[in-house]
C-alpha cells in the first residue's frame, strides 16, 4: 500500500454512495448475502441478487419476502454463461461476490463440488467482469480460513501464507489465489476497477439456519427441547455480529469506486482478540438470552480435522479505511439471541432485520 494517504468516509456518506446505483450480490439467498441485499435495499440501492434457490427448510431470505424486492435470479455460479448474461444484462456498478459452499462438514462428504463452487464458481465472474466495462467496484468475499491456520495466537495479516487443512479452506486459499491472478493481469490495466478480497471472522446473527453451526445447532437444540452438545468446547473464534463485516465491505466498495488503485488488494474484517469466546461461551450466553437450554459435551466429535484457534489481525482496516466494530461480543449475542426468541415467538423476521439494521446503522434512520 506504500505511504497511502487514507480516504475516510463517514457511515453516512458510504451507505448515500449506494442509493440509486445497481448493485449485484452474488450468493443473495444464503446468510450473509439475505442480510447484504435487505440493507442495501434500505440504502436505497437496486439490487439484484444471483444465487441458488434457499436450501429447504427455515430461510432468511424468504422470510424478508426479498424475492419480490430486489431482482432476483435463480442460477448457479457454475454456469459461465448464465453469469455472463447476468452481469451484461444488469450492467451493475457494484458486485458483492458471497456465493460459496461456505461450510467445513459437506466440503468434506463432496470436497470437488466445494471446489467447484468456491474456485471455478468465482473464477467464472471475474471472467464476467473482465468483459462487463459497468463494473467500477468488486468486494470478492472469501473467508478466514483462507489463511494456513498453523494455531499461533496472534491475528493473521493479510500478507501471511494461505492453505488449508480441509477441502473448503484450501478452496478458500485458491479462490483468494485466482482473484490476485485476475487483479494483476486483467483489471490493472483498467483504471476505473476497483477490486478488493476480504476475509471476515466467524459471523453470526439472527437468520442463520445452516447446519453444523453453533447458533443455529444452539436454536434448534433449545426448540426440539434436548440439549445443545458441543464436541469442541473449548474452540476459540472472533465471533461477530454480521453486520460488522458487511459494514466493512461496504465501506471498502465506496472507496473502490473513489481510488480504484489504492484500495484493491485482501483486507480482513473482524474483532479485536479481547473479543474473542469459546464455543461453550456462545451457547451459555444463547441459553442466558433465550431463557432456556442446557449443555452437554458431545465426546470425540467426527475425526475430522478441526481448529481450535484462529484470529485475525485487522489493523490495515482500522488505519486505512477507518473502520472498527460498533458492537461488543456481548451486544452481538445479546442481538443474535433476541432475533431468534422473538421470531420464533411469531414476530416477523423483516421487522426485526430492519430494526437491528437501524440500530446499528442510525444514519439510515
Amino acid at each position: 500500500m506504500g505511504a497511502l494517504e487514507p480516504l475516510r468516509m463517514d457511515m453516512g456518506a458510504v451507505l448515500g454512495s449506494f442509493s440509486g446505483k445497481r448493485v449485484l450480490v452474488t450468493g443473495h439467498t444464503g446468510f450473509k448475502g439475505s442480510w447484504l441485499s435487505f440493507l442495501l435495499r434500505e440504502a436505497g440501492a437496486d439490487v439484484m441478487g444471483y444465487g441458488l434457490a434457499p436450501r429447504p427448510g427455515p430461510s432468511h431470505f424468504e422470510m424478508l419476502g426479498l424475492a419480490s424486492s430486489i431482482r432476483h435470479v435463480v442460477a448457479d455460479i457454475r454456469d459461465p454463461g448464465a453469469v455472463e448474461g447476468a452481469l451484461q444484462e444488469f450492467q451493475p456498478e457494484y458486485v458483492f461476490h458471497l456465493a460459496a459452499q461456505a461450510l467445513v462438514g459437506p466440503s468434506y462428504e463432496n470436497p470437488l463440488e466445494t471446489i467447484q463452487v468456491n474456485v471455478l464458481g468465482s473464477a467464472h465472474l471475474l471472467d464476467a467482469i473482465r468483459r462487463c466495462e459497468s463494473v467500477r467496484s468488486l468486494v470478492y468475499i472469501t473467508s478466514d480460513k483462507c489463511y494456513e491456520n498453523v494455531e499461533w495466537v496472534w491475528g493473521y495479516r493479510e500478507t501471511d501464507r494461505l492453505g488449508g487443512h480441509d477441502p473448503y479452506s484450501a478452496s478458500k486459499a485458491a479462490a483468494e489465489i485466482v482473484f490476485s491472478a485476475y487483479a494483476r493481469s486483467f483489471y490493472a490495466a483498467r483504471t476505473s476497477l476497483g477490486a478488493a478480497s476480504t476475509r471476515a471472522g466467524n459471523v453470526i446473527g439472527g437468520g442463520d439456519w445452516a447446519p453444523d453451526r453453533i447458533v443455529p445447532d444452539c436454536i434448534r437444540a433449545i426448540e426440539s427441547g434436548q440439549a445443545i452438545r458441543l464436541r469442541n468446547p473449548r474452540a476459540t473464534r472472533p465471533w461477530q455480529h454480521v453486520l460488522e463485516p458487511l459494514s466493512g465491505y461496504l465501506m471498502l466498495a465506496a472507496l473502490l469506486r473513489e481510488r480504484p488503485r489504492e484500495y484493491g488488494g485482501a483486507w480482513n474484517f473482524g474483532p479485536s482478540a479481547q473479543q474473542a469466546r469459546t464455543v461453550h461461551d456462545v451457547a451459555t450466553a444463547i441459553i442466558r438470552h433465550v431463557g432456556r437450554g442446557s449443555v452437554e459435551f458431545a465426546g470425540a466429535g467426527t475425526g475430522q480435522h478441526e481448529a481450535t484457534l484462529l484470529q485475525l489481525n485487522c489493523d490495515k482496516a482500522h488505519q486505512l479505511l477507518g473502520w472498527h466494530p460498533r458492537w461488543s461480543v456481548d451486544q452481538t449475542l445479546e442481538a443474535t439471541a433476541r432475533w431468534y426468541a422473538q421470531v420464533l415467538g411469531g414476530a416477523r423476521a423483516e421487522d426485526l432485520t430492519r430494526s437491528q439494521i437501524h440500530d446499528y446503522f442510525p444514519e439510515l434512520r
